[in-house]
């Protein structure tokens, strides 16, 4: 007997992850963490509220010995040295054949943002993850196309991204209450992937998206040290790096570098959930916390700046990788002036990534790989990595990191058009189960919708003005809503529309988007 119930439609080959013996092993995870799990979602409710009262954030005095303490991270494994530029994408088949055929050093297999959690793509995904272990991936197209891992010798380092801890997996129930889907995510996969990849010479490497202090780090330590134990792989086999995108986290890089230190490789800067996560934060803080238009949110604001100057700091002060923002651009096949501008501006920003001491940085397509691994071969001159870059430099102080109202750029009707339509566009997607979706050029994920539609909803409740002087209200957006909505002709059901419109407009602010509509599919059996 597994301990868990499975109430999901069938998959093909679904029984080639789903074996009793690894539904008992994450049965077994859900039994010893899902209750410490609830409680730290609990303190970050209590943590909004004192938030709420406050109107600020501070580093915490309880551990400041750890931030002063003279300490760094275990070694990181030899394949994880090298990280100059890593590809994001969704684990479909296709998909991540491109990824592991792209020349990147890391591809970042994502069972999160970039993933519908249908259940087809909850199996999926661990489907052709097994299948990379074991060099067995392929994927024929309707068309006939026959795609392959060119060299799986050369292909990248694979990390996959489980869900957050926010996150329940409804199809999978132990004594009738749904698993925790982050260790759902990462039970399957290190439960059958584990010993092969140390076998290979490589280990279980994940990212960790979504927290919001070091007890939740402290939480995945804990998963960690016993997921190696019960299969008896050797202590600090897992290796982790953890995603700096919720604005408590900031405050606390080298507590959760602390609680990792067996099971880290490095910390990511992560820019539209970070954003997100302000605007979540402080979304009744008043008018000082309302950011300009999201395209003009560059990581030269001066928050922006002082949050991803302190990670490079903390890493490499505790011998940690850093690793840089998301270019998104997805180049064009028939539009080559469209490709000139946007190539300047990822080269622009990967420099300014590079320059400032991160030891590599993510692509959403491909095509920006050898761009992306150009600029840091140039900067690394010969090097592996930025270790030895320790940015003595770098002093950042609370206020350095809640300057958001230094931050340049207006809010402009054309910006509040764009999250309308994009966070709709998104959201089709996204129920549609396409948890990557390209818009205008860019790879966007369920960040994107999350920033789209937190922004509307800040601006309305602060009465944000625009640069013609005109107040955002509910009247203002409903009308844009609806204009949008016919513009595109089609594209976007009502279904998509309603769920963003709720979610922007709604009096109570929910607090991830996703979760909404994860109940959609699950209305409709899927």
């Amino acid at each position: 007997m597994s301990g868990l119930d499975v109430a999901a439609p069938s998959v093909p080959r679904s029984e080639v992850v789903l074996t009793s013996e690894a539904l008992a092993f994450v049965a077994d995870l859900d039994a010893r963490f899902h209750a410490r799990r609830d409680e730290l979602l609990a303190a970050r409710r209590h943590r909004r509220e004192q938030v709420a009262r406050t109107g600020t954030l501070d580093f915490l005095p309880e551990t400041a010995s750890v931030r002063a303490g003279d300490w760094t991270i275990a070694p990181v494994p030899t394949d994880l040295r090298d990280r100059r530029v890593e590809i994001t994408g969704p684990t479909e088949p296709k998909m991540a054949i491109n990824a592991l055929n792209s020349g990147a050093r890391v591809w970042l297999a994502d069972l999160e943002d970039a993933n519908t959690p249908h259940w087809r793509n909850v199996i999926g995904g661990q489907l052709t993850l097994h299948d990379a272990v074991r060099g067995r991936l392929s994927f024929t197209s309707p068309e006939g196309k026959q795609y392959a891992v060119a060299d799986p010798a050369s292909a990248p380092v694979v990390l996959p991204r489980p869900r957050g801890w926010h996150f329940d997996e409804a199809h999978l129930l132990r004594d009738g209450r749904p698993v925790v889907a982050a260790l759902v995510d990462f039970g399957l996969h290190f439960f059958h992937n584990a010993r092969a990849l140390l076998d290979a010479g490589s280990g279980p490497y994940y990212y960790l998206p979504k927290m919001e202090s070091h007890l939740e780090a402290r939480l995945w330590d804990e998963v960690f040290a016993h997921a190696e134990a019960t299969l008896g792989v050797p202590h600090g086999s897992v290796r982790a790096t953890v995603l700096i995108e919720t604005i408590t986290a900031a405050f606390e890089m080298d507590e959760i570098l602390f609680e990792l230190r067996d099971h880290v490789a490095g910390l990511n800067a992560g820019r539209w959930d970070y954003l997100f996560s302000i605007i979540k934060t402080f979304r009744d803080a008043g008018a000082g916390f309302t950011l300009p238009d999201r395209n003009a949110v560059t990581m030269a604001a001066p928050m922006m700046k002082a949050y991803s100057d302190l990670l490079v700091r903390t890493c490499h002060r505790r011998g940690a990788f850093a690793i840089g923002g998301m270019a998104a651009f997805i180049p064009s096949r028939r539009d080559p002036e469209v490709n000139e501008r946007a190539f300047a501006k990822v080269r622009e920003d990967k420099t300014r990534e590079a320059r400032a001491g991160f030891d590599g940085s993510w692509v959403a397509h491909p095509d920006l790989v050898p761009l992306c691994a150009g600029v840091f071969d140039e900067v690394l001159a010969g090097r592996d990595n930025q270790l030895d870059v320790g940015r003595d430099d770098v002093s950042v102080q609370a206020a350095d990191l809640l300057a958001v109202s230094a931050t340049p750029g207006e809010r402009t009707e054309a910006g509040l058009r764009g999250n309308v339509r994009v966070g709709m566009q998104y959201l089709h997607a996204w129920l549609s189960g396409n948890g990557a979706a390209g818009i205008d050029h860019l790879m966007e994920d369920a960040a994107t919708a999350e920033i789209s539609r937190s922004q509307v909803w800040q601006w309305v409740a602060n009465g944000a003005r625009l640069d013609t002087g005109e107040m955002v209200t509910r009247a203002l957006v409903e009308r844009i809503v609806a204009e949008e909505h016919a513009a595109l002709g089609g594209a976007v059901d009502d279904e998509a529309r309603r769920l963003f419109v709720d979610c922007a407009l709604g009096e109570d602010f929910p607090d991830f988007l996703t979760l909404r509509a994860y109940d959609v599919l699950l209305a409709r059996g899927e």
